[in-house]
């Protein structure tokens, strides 16, 4: 009654088979180091804006460049310079996307069981947390 198909689908794409596809673990790091990337950025650009904390500050990039590295299988992150002085984003509204960069990085981390990744966006989100609960005063602008 009805005949065999006796061509390939026009739903099937043409060599899928031999595809390379990614795991979930190997999607997980890219995840991270991807937030751990962007976070290394805005902690990079709060180094140039807060003087006071370029200690501290250093130590983390450090810390975060660490593992974006060992994540990206050896290859270290790009890094701008970091220059002083800019006011171009509020001491704030950094520490605010560094916080929420941190907490998606702990989800990530989570998830990959990275256990020193999610301790690293744990304790970068503390302290950002901590910065703006208590912002730093930005010098006043005089009009005269």
């Amino acid at each position: 009654m009805y005949e065999p198909i006796r061509t390939k689908s026009v739903h099937t794409m043409a060599g899928t088979a031999d595809f390379p596809h990614r795991s979930r673990e190997e999607e997980l790091d890219i995840q991270l180091a991807g937030h751990l990337a962007a976070l290394l950025a805005v902690t990079d650009e709060l180094r140039g804006l807060e003087p006071s904390a370029s200690a501290e500050l250093d130590v983390a990039a450090e810390r975060l460049a660490e593992q974006v590295t060992r994540l990206r299988g050896g290859r270290p992150p790009v890094r701008a310079a970091v220059a002083g002085g800019g006011r171009g984003a509020t001491f704030a509204g950094l520490h605010q996307r560094a916080h929420a960069l941190a907490g998606r990085a702990l989800v990530v981390a989570a998830s990959r069981a990275d256990t020193a990744g999610a301790i690293l966006a744990a304790q970068r989100m503390d302290v950002h947390a901590a910065a703006v609960a208590t912002p730093v005063t930005e010098p006043a602008l005089t009009v005269g």
